[in-house]
């Protein structure tokens, strides 16, 4: 196996401590052709689709990327953004807005970045610019508040596909998941009241999150039970009745049976008791196609043709202040050990200046 180039050593040099955002990914463009790349990638990997190869790679090549492409296309024009795909634009959002607060709450030399599991900016690409930044700790925060072999340990699959080609590997952590993290669940509290102060309250709330194939769950994937207790909390947290708030899954693909009950199915029942409905996708930080064009356009589409009323979608955490605030405390419960207060840069080069110095003379007198 060939090593990728080293960049070159700093004597002397403060290591520094990066935080990487990692999200799915997204198109170049809502053209038929990016997506197309998008979905080649997306979905030749075998933990997105647990199929054998011999079997998959036939039905992917010879169907799916013929046909499905053109459509999703269309899905992704109907909400791209002048900035490009909001997914994007909210990610790189997200990681300028968490350098500039980890400056101000954690006070130490730690450079943020955010990269796509799928598109750009790639892992591999981004693990190389810190790496060129001299940052020798790397925290991997994926932004799945939700555990799922298909997200967030497929995105951990990357980056270590990418160390094993390093020779000088960084000191390593993840974040597995945040699901049940107090300032998560707080985040999404302030933004659902905040929204129905200004709004109104519906008569229910349905919790949305992306589903996934039931096997998974027979499996030992525990995407659902986490699914679960987010919804338990947030509905504590919101203070709601039983009966004022549901949870549902969508995105279902193919014909196999996913998890239950799916979105569309309980939109269409609520519309029959002429519910006024609101739905939040917690599932997701930041506002993407799922969202808008599933939910937000499909799903309000549905909702209308089954007799329903008013259907509301309320935005994701996004670049919301309490979200980044949340991401801080996520990020600072798993930096223990690497990072002090208050830092003082001048004095640490200086001390790494002197060890040096020390070092040298140890050197030269042996």
């Amino acid at each position: 196996m060939d090593f990728l180039p080293e960049p070159e050593h700093r004597h002397g040099a403060v290591a520094s401590t990066a935080i990487l955002l990692v999200n799915l990914g997204t198109p170049e463009a809502p053209t038929t052709a990016a997506v197309r790349r998008y979905l080649r990638e997306f979905l030749s990997d075998p933990r997105v689709v647990e199929i054998p190869r011999a079997i998959w790679n036939p039905i992917l090549h010879g169907l799916v990327l013929t046909t499905r492409p053109r459509r999703s296309a269309a899905r992704y024009a109907a909400i791209w953004t002048a900035d490009g795909s909001p997914l994007l634009v909210y990610t790189r959002r997200q990681a300028q807005l968490l350098q500039g607060l980890v400056g101000e709450r954690l006070r130490a030399p730690v450079v943020v970045d955010y990269a796509m599991r799928y598109g750009e900016p790639s892992i591999a690409a981004v693990l190389r610019r810190l790496q060129g930044a001299g940052c020798e700790r790397l925290l991997v925060l994926p932004l799945y508040p939700q555990y799922a072999a298909s997200t967030t340990a497929t995105a951990l699959d990357q980056v270590a596909a990418t160390l094993a080609r390093t020779r000088n590997v960084p000191e390593l952590r993840v974040v597995k998941h945040f699901h049940d993290h107090p300032a998560y669940v707080r985040a999404l509290g302030d933004l659902v009241r905040e929204y129905w102060r200004a709004n109104g309250r519906p008569d229910t709330l349905v919790m949305s999150f992306h589903g996934l194939p039931q096997y998974t769950l027979d499996r030992g994937d525990p995407y659902f039970c986490e699914c679960q207790k987010t919804a338990r909390l947030l509905a504590a947290e919101l203070e709601l009745a039983e009966g004022a708030w549901q949870i549902a899954f969508q995105s279902r693909f193919g014909r196999a049976e996913w998890l239950k009950p799916y979105t569309a199915g309980v939109l269409a029942d609520l519309a029959r008791k002429r519910r006024k409905v609101d739905v939040l996708c917690p599932g997701f930080v930041a506002d993407c196609l799922e969202t808008l064009e599933e939910i937000g356009l499909e799903g309000r589409e549905l909702f209308g043709a089954a007799g329903g009323g008013e259907l509301r979608l309320l935005p994701c955490l996004n670049d919301r202040p309490g979200w980044i605030e949340a991401l801080v405390e996520i990020a600072r419960d798993h930096l223990g050990g690497w990072i002090g207060e208050p830092y003082d840069r001048a004095a640490a080069e200086a001390a790494a200046r002197a060890t040096a110095a020390r070092a040298k003379r140890l050197g030269a007198a042996a």
